[in-house]
């Protein structure tokens, strides 16, 4: 035992002299701080001996799965075939066909889409996630924001609740949804890559470009699908890629949730898009301008010419203005200025921060629609008169209770037009166009607008049980 007892107060001596000189010279002391919302974080160690810090985060964890958002928002998303005619039609023309995706907004049968998919199209087919399938009818598309809106006759449908694009941040994870070429649902997920994108797709000045920018792989066919948050909400509905090979090379663009809701409103209640202007051409404010007109921070958007009887010259702006904010919402692109004003309708006010020789300002601006006019624009009957010779308006509530039907009613037929040559007569109620059922005034002249040249007319005349049927070209 005695033989032992030298080893072990070597060893015991050796321990307490390693612990002494690690704590001396190799120790890091860890710096802790508290938030002000009271959670405590490790931000640093900090080495004494080298006398570096190496900064430490705990980061937010990614959801395990994306199961209930996606259990949500599949049985909601919807393929779309469209037939196109092109050339002579129905006498010996051409026919294609486009696919894409859909969203269903509520269990009566409406589908949000995008334009591009229905384009000129004659015949929509709708098939649902489980294998139904409807033909839809047109209600209103809107080329400046690629948004369409479809009704099909069903109920008691699955469909997917609006969410806040505005709160989407930067870095959130998100789903997107489609139902391209009949395949059903393929779910893919990324994050929202940036915010208020302009990739110029749409053309047009008038054409609203505040594009939501992700990394979740969209395809061919996942046009007019869903983007949705991890609640299954609906953000986004997806619009395009950018490629060089015609699939996707890692960039996805979907038209902001927020703007989707106003312009499907409007389709829906007045059949076109009630457009709003503030009345200014605008430039994006780079570096240099925003050291030369004194800004604190490169941010806004630059007014370069204010039309005369606009919104804007009304409520006082000025050339040379640069626009802050919007209803307390701070501005940094063109874009973004683009697609705040794009939610509302002529009529109604924004509150504009604006900048000017080095002071903020803030002012009340009454929008206007493109002729000035605070009016809320509806079909007014006569927008085929030039076109085909027609004039024709909505039924009254007398007329829907006696004829039991919906459709468009002429009210005059003009000499010597494409339509006089057929022996239409005013009374006539038209019913369907090219095979499509038509509701109303505003459906009517859209899918006569949408036939490329060829045009069947179908409907009755009041107090006669059978069907008529017009056909005609529209360019000769």
């Amino acid at each position: 035992m005695r033989k032992y007892l030298p080893i072990f107060l070597a060893c015991l001596i050796s321990s307490f002299l390693s612990v002494f000189l690690f704590s001396r010279f190799f120790s890091a002391n860890r710096v802790v701080w508290s938030s002000e919302a009271g959670d405590v974080r490790y931000t640093g160690l900090v080495d004494k001996l080298f006398n570096t810090r190496t900064t430490r985060h705990f980061m937010s964890s990614a959801p395990t799965n994306f199961i209930d958002a996606a259990e949500i928002a599949t049985p909601a998303v919807v393929n779309i075939r469209a037939i196109v005619q092109s050339g002579a039609g129905l006498w010996g023309g051409n026919v294609s066909g486009s696919s894409g995706s859909g969203v269903i907004l509520s269990p009566d049968g409406f589908i949000v889409t995008n334009h591009h998919v229905i384009d000129r199209s004659s015949d929509i087919k709708v098939t649902l996630s489980d294998k139904r399938e409807y033909k839809a009818s047109l209600v209103g598309s809107d080329p400046s924001t690629d948004i369409a809106l479809l009704k099909i006759e069903a109920s008691e449908l699955p469909f997917v609740m609006f969410g806040n694009s505005d709160s989407l941040r930067v870095g959130e994870w998100v789903l997107a949804v489609g139902n391209p070429f009949n395949l059903e649902s393929t779910v893919t997920a990324g994050i929202i890559s940036a915010k208020g994108r302009n990739i110029n797709i749409l053309g047009g000045g008038a054409s609203i470009e505040s594009f939501i920018q992700t990394d979740a792989a969209v395809n061919p066919g996942n046009s007019g699908g869903a983007l949705v948050n991890t609640e299954g909400e609906l953000i986004g509905i997806n619009t395009a890629i950018i490629t060089e090979s015609g699939s996707y090379e890692g960039y996805s663009f979907a038209v902001p949730s927020n703007l989707v809701q106003k312009i499907i409103g409007d389709l829906r209640e007045f059949g076109v898009v009630q457009r709003a202007f503030l009345g200014v051409a605008i430039e994006d404010v780079d570096n240099d301008r925003a050291r030369e007109l004194g800004l604190p921070k490169t941010e806004g958007v630059f007014v370069t010419r204010v039309n005369a009887e606009g919104g804007a010259a009304e409520a006082g702006l000025h050339d040379g203005d640069v626009i802050l904010g919007i209803n307390e919402v701070r501005l940094k692109s063109t874009p973004e200025l683009q697609e705040m004003v794009g939610r509302y309708r002529p009529g109604q006010q924004l509150t504009v921060e604006y900048w000017r020789q080095g002071k903020t300002y803030k002012t009340r601006v009454t929008l206007k629609d493109s002729r000035n006019s605070t009016a809320v624009v509806r079909v007014e009957g006569d927008e085929l008169k030039d076109e085909i010779g027609i004039e024709i308006r909505d039924l009254n509530k007398e007329e829907q209770k006696t004829l039991r039907m919906p459709g468009a009613m002429v009210t005059s037929v003009k000499r010597e037009s494409i339509v006089y040559q057929t022996h239409m007569q005013p009374g006539f109620l038209i019913t369907r166009v090219n095979g499509n059922r038509v509701n109303n005034a505003s459906e009517t002249i859209d899918a006569i607008r949408r036939a490329y040249n060829s045009v069947v007319i179908d409907g009755y005349y009041d107090g006669e049980p059978d069907l008529y049927s017009y056909r005609f070209k529209k360019r000769e």
